[in-house]
């Protein structure tokens, strides 16, 4: 499987960004997509899942402010970010699961190279 991001970039504060994800290769074996950001020391963290069925969770820091979705049809995941505030800095990376529901990263099999987003204050 292979995953490849696009749509990072530098934003101001309050600003909006939508990252996108296209699969290819094995797709057949991937059931849940998702979205993980590292900042600069910090720990990987996912901060939006979506199962093949639609079913979505978000970590606390993205709730109300961020949207997953998915065009199965495309194989491709989506993140809309608004809002954007500049904690939000960091490096996204498209992962996807074999796994029906998974909700820690570490769940995940296969990455993309990431993209950076870059909120300005």
């Amino acid at each position: 499987v292979q995953l490849m991001e696009s749509g990072g970039g530098l934003v101001q504060a309050g600003g909006s960004l939508r990252l996108s994800c296209a699969a290819s290769g094995s797709i057949f074996s991937i059931n849940a997509m998702g979205w993980s950001r590292q900042a600069p020391g910090k720990q990987r963290e996912l901060v939006a899942a979506i199962t093949r069925g639609g079913r979505t969770h978000y970590a606390d820091s993205g709730k109300g402010r961020f949207t997953i979705s998915r065009d199965n049809a495309k194989n491709t995941v989506y993140l809309q970010m608004n809002s954007l505030k500049p904690e939000d800095t960091a490096v996204y990376y498209c992962a996807a699961s074999p796994r029906s529901d998974p909700r820690r990263f570490l769940e995940y099999d296969y990455w993309g190279q990431g993209t950076q987003v870059t909120v300005s204050s």
